[in-house]
């Protein structure tokens, strides 16, 4: 089966990244697969949940539940320079990946690493750094990174709200707000009790929602539908929803034209990308 193509790899997609750094007035967002994006605002780069390797695929080969890849790899993480922030909301490898981050924070030395708190002694083996060297969130936390990012801690339920001991969560989304702007991203999660209550306060400019599912059968933890993800978008007055966690894996995907036709039977508004394309803020 041939890999459906990015729209950007590469340096081309650096190459697009370097033509709006000195754009002040919107900011950027470029979908790299899975739940990774490239943020670009003001001249600076948040990289979020980036998985860009094919570890997955080579783990699970030779089992009885392999990750068969369906799209391209949109870039070299070695080519990924001018990172102020990277962040992993929870320690599965699509969201925290050895092979992708070790060349990131080696090519970015004053670059700041957000986690969740739980997650420091996994992170730290994973990505063979210092212990000391990530920035931990727990939910309702605030971070402020950078002077001109503030991350605002979400719990995240996968399949549960998992805690360590001290009260910690495993699982993370977080809101972040620069400038004008907010943006929610949800990391993997389901729906739960108070989730909208907690959300809906941060006047949401863009959702960026999982749209996978939860199905037992995948052996794998789940995430909202199509219709939970619009409906989502809908309760917390998301001026508009980013659908992902579809499109790498074969077994694990969705279709993102049933979360259109969910959208738009509620009328929430929506963009869908393709791997490596961007969109900016000038379409709100």
């Amino acid at each position: 089966m041939p890999l459906l193509p990015a729209i950007l790899r590469d340096e081309a997609l650096v190459s697009d990244a370097d033509k709006y750094l000195s754009d002040k007035t919107h900011f950027h967002l470029w979908w790299l697969g899975q739940s990774g994006y490239l943020l670009q605002w003001n001249g600076k780069r948040v990289l979020i949940d980036p998985y860009l390797s094919d570890s997955l695929t080579k783990k699970y080969e030779a089992t009885n539940k392999p990750h068969v890849r369906m799209s391209e790899r949109v870039i070299d993480p070695g080519l990924l320079t001018g990172i102020s922030i990277v962040t992993s909301s929870h320690n599965h490898t699509d969201h925290l990946d050895g092979e992708t981050l070790m060349p990131v924070i080696k090519n970015n030395p004053a670059i700041r690493f957000v986690i969740p708190e739980a997650n420091r002694a996994f992170v730290a083996e994973r990505v063979q750094c210092n212990r000391d060297f990530p920035t931990g969130l727990n939910d309702k936390d605030l971070l402020i990174m950078n002077e001109d990012f503030r991350f605002y801690g979400i719990p995240a339920k996968h399949n549960s709200i998992e805690r360590d001991e001290k009260g910690n969560c495993k699982f993370m989304g977080f809101v972040l707000q620069f400038g004008g702007w907010t943006i929610y991203h949800s990391g993997d999660t389901l729906w739960f009790d108070g989730m909208v209550d907690l959300l809906k306060p941060f006047a949401v400019d863009v959702a960026l929602l999982p749209i996978n599912g939860n199905d037992p059968v995948r052996e794998v933890a789940g995430n909202l539908d199509v219709k939970e993800a619009a409906q989502l978008g809908k309760a917390i007055n998301a001026r508009i929803v980013i659908p992902c966690h579809y499109n790498m894996f074969v077994f694990n995907t969705a279709d993102p034209n049933d979360f259109a036709r969910e959208a738009k039977i509620i009328d929430q508004s929506f963009a869908i990308l393709q791997h490596g394309e961007r969109w900016d803020s000038s379409s709100l």
